[in-house]
């Protein structure tokens, strides 16, 4: 009798891990469907994909030339000019713009119930934010691998591990950011409410971020909201991947704060969207 007890307690188990595995495969298969979802949409919208690389160009050239060539930084012996110094802030500032105003697909969604639909579906809401999340990871990856091309124009060098750091970083922020677009978006129930708010969120997170200066003569005050936000470590990680200048905080540091960062606004986002009202 042992044996067979062994044997049926096996085949139990197996049959257990099979379950579990399915499981995990349908739940992968639900997260691709709502990605690739996202990503069509994507790319149907060019002047989506025009206009949001454009405003960054129009800052790296315009700010970057005109006020480059009355400013200086400390990195000229170097070879770091002003435009190369604020060149891995404009890939942040892609980031930012592009990821927390993927929240307003969310208000879209609703107002033409596709979000309904979706809710009925035996899919959990937390697939479903998963599912737009890396969807609103993979347009900002895109948008900043096209900033990335530029970069070559203005002198910036690249090598296998800048731009290794470059996508995890992008990842990184992309997702916490997204995260909390959606997160905003899915308490808001139209799109001028969502865009009221959500510029009193980018346009701190960009212009704190120390993108435009370097953050080592800054007053205290502005010292202290530069260290709260973000955007400064993926800022800061970024510039001392790709140019080698170092800010305040070491590469690890930076990256274990953008680590931390992710976890939590990914935490607030699933959490927003168990509350959220279909309709």
């Amino acid at each position: 009798m042992v044996p067979k007890v062994a044997l049926w307690r096996d085949m139990h188990n197996m049959q257990k891990n099979n379950n579990k595995s399915f499981k995990f495969d349908l739940e992968l298969g639900k997260i691709y469907a709502i990605w690739l979802r996202e990503f069509k949409v994507f790319l149907r919208e060019k002047s989506r994909l025009v206009a949001s690389t454009f405003t960054p160009l129009l800052w790296l050239f315009v700010l970057g030339g005109g006020l480059g060539s009355t400013v200086s930084t400390p990195f000229h012996a170097s070879n770091i000019d002003y435009q190369k110094f604020i060149f891995p802030g404009i890939v942040i500032m892609s980031v930012i713009f592009s990821s927390v105003f993927f929240g307003a697909y969310i208000i879209w969604d609703r107002k033409f119930d596709f979000l309904k639909s979706v809710m009925v579906a035996p899919v959990r809401r937390s697939t479903i934010f998963l599912g737009k999340t890396f969807g609103g990871m993979t347009t900002s990856l895109i948008q900043a691998f096209i900033l990335l091309g530029i970069g070559v124009f203005i002198g910036v060098n690249y090598t296998p591990y800048s731009i290794a750091s470059f996508i995890v970083i992008v990842l990184m922020l992309s997702f916490a950011l997204t995260s909390l677009g959606l997160a905003i978006g899915s308490y808001m129930e139209s799109l001028e409410g969502f865009q009221l708010i959500v510029s009193f969120v980018v346009f701190p997170l960009y212009f704190l971020s120390g993108a435009l200066f370097p953050l080592d003569n800054i007053p205290i005050w502005l010292s202290i909201l530069t260290s709260i936000n973000p955007a400064t470590y993926a800022v800061e990680a970024l510039r001392s991947s790709m140019l080698g200048v170092d800010g305040k905080n070491i590469l690890i540091v930076n990256i274990g704060v953008l680590l931390i960062t992710t976890l939590a606004l990914g935490i607030v986002g699933i959490l927003s969207f168990r509350r959220m009202k279909a309709v």
